[in-house]
């Protein structure tokens, strides 16, 4: 069977992702921090592995992919796992802005780097980046969050171009606000049921999943 890696899985779109992949035949190793979380995903699926990992810790994402080779026929990743901070540029503090950095831009980097040259033979692989339009335009206070997607957005692109003779396909996906736990503690966004539901957004992106690019606005 057929695996696929998804970080970020234990909540919000990544959870939804995980589902619909799952219903979809594939075998789902779910990465994240948070076993209860992932625990809770699992449960909801027929075939799944979980795999407790730091995606900002490049040693650890080396050693855990290549035993995951080992075990499962992984032919795809989708890069979910992310963090926002907001509010004023000149009041975003630098604990942030280098978390923001590590979970958004440098995890995203390793683990594709750790992924992609052991599937980018294979047909059907795939590497699926999910940016938001924050990669796409510059929005009010979020300057540094958005900076972060930019980077996961020009390396999309990049790769693309770098692979482009390959059967891999690598993807860009940039969605909206969602109605998810992601703006758990921020007053950024005063009343995020008005966003589309994670689910409705997962629907979508397994829809246009053989696209290079999707843009998915808010509601």
């Amino acid at each position: 069977m057929n695996s696929v890696i998804i970080t970020g899985a234990g909540t919000g779109l990544g959870r939804e992702l995980a589902l619909k992949y799952g219903k979809e035949g594939y075998h789902l190793i779910l990465v994240g921090r948070s076993e209860e979380t992932l625990s809770e995903v699992k449960n909801l699926l027929n075939d799944a592995h979980i795999t407790i990992m730091d995606i900002r810790n490049k040693r650890e994402v080396d050693e855990k992919i290549q035993f995951l080779f080992k075990e499962y026929n992984v032919v795809g990743l989708i890069n979910n796992a992310g963090i926002g901070f907001f509010g004023p540029f000149e009041k975003i503090k630098e604990n942030e802005i280098v978390e923001m950095f590590q979970t958004n831009v440098l995890g995203t980097m390793y683990m594709t780097q750790a992924i992609l040259p052991k599937i980018c033979e294979l047909e059907g692989s795939f590497v699926m980046n999910i940016i938001s339009t924050a990669g796409l335009r510059g929005k009010m206070n979020e300057s540094a969050y958005v900076a972060s997607k930019f980077a996961v957005r020009g390396l999309a692109e990049s790769l693309q171009k770098e692979y482009e003779a390959k059967p891999v396909l690598i993807s860009a996906i940039y969605m909206g606000g969602m109605n998810t736990p992601f703006w758990i503690g921020s007053e950024h966004v005063k009343d995020p049921s008005k966003f589309r539901s994670p689910a409705e957004v997962a629907e979508i992106i397994f829809s246009q999943k053989e696209k290079e690019c999707v843009v998915i606005e808010s509601n």
